[in-house]
C-alpha cells in the first residue's frame, strides 16, 4: 500500500447496533481510513480469497487490518483466526479482535490463535473513536506487525 493511499480495515461483525457505531466512529476520526464490513467470518474467508462477490481487487483491494468479532454466525472469529494461522499470505496482516466479551480465556485463545490486539466493545462514541485513532497508529501508520511495538490497553 501506497502512503498516499487511505488503508482498508476490514470489519467483520453481524451485529448491527455495534457495525453502526463503529462506522460512527470512522466519520468522527477524520482519518483517510476506509471501513469495509462483511457479517460473518464466511464473508470475512470470502473478502480475503478474492472469491465472489469480492473478486475485483481493484474495488475490493486487501485490507490493511482486521477488525474481527468473536460471536459471529455460520464462522466466529476464533474460526477465522484458526484459518488465517495457518496461511503465510496473511502473516503481514494484524488482526485486532473487537468483541463484547471480556473473559480472560477468551482473550487468551483470541492471542494464541494469533490475534494481535484485543479490545473489548463499547458504544461509547468517543472511546470508540479514540481506539480508530490507536489502531490507526499502530496498525496503519507505517507500523508493520510483528515489528517491535508496546501493547495498547483498552
Amino acid at each position: 500500500m501506497k502512503s498516499s493511499e487511505p488503508a482498508l480495515v476490514l470489519l467483520a461483525d453481524d451485529d448491527p447496533d455495534d457495525v453502526f457505531f463503529m462506522e460512527r466512529a470512522f466519520r468522527h476520526s477524520a482519518l483517510p481510513d476506509r471501513l469495509f464490513v462483511v457479517a460473518n467470518g464466511l464473508e470475512a474467508l470470502a473478502y480475503l480469497r478474492g472469491s465472489a462477490p469480492y473478486g475485483d481487487r481493484q474495488s475490493y483491494p486487501l485490507p490493511g487490518l482486521l477488525v474481527l468479532d468473536l460471536k459471529m454466525p455460520l464462522m466466529d472469529g476464533f474460526q477465522v483466526l484458526e484459518w488465517l494461522k495457518g496461511r503465510s499470505e496473511f502473516n503481514h496482516l494484524p488482526i485486532v479482535v473487537l468483541s463484547g466479551s471480556d473473559l480472560p480465556a477468551d482473550m487468551h485463545k483470541a492471542k494464541a490463535l494469533g490475534a494481535d490486539d484485543y479490545r473489548v466493545k463499547t458504544a461509547n462514541i468517543t472511546h470508540l473513536t479514540t481506539m480508530v485513532h490507536e489502531l490507526h497508529a499502530r496498525w496503519l501508520n507505517g507500523h508493520l506487525k510483528g515489528a517491535s511495538h508496546t501493547a495498547a490497553a483498552s
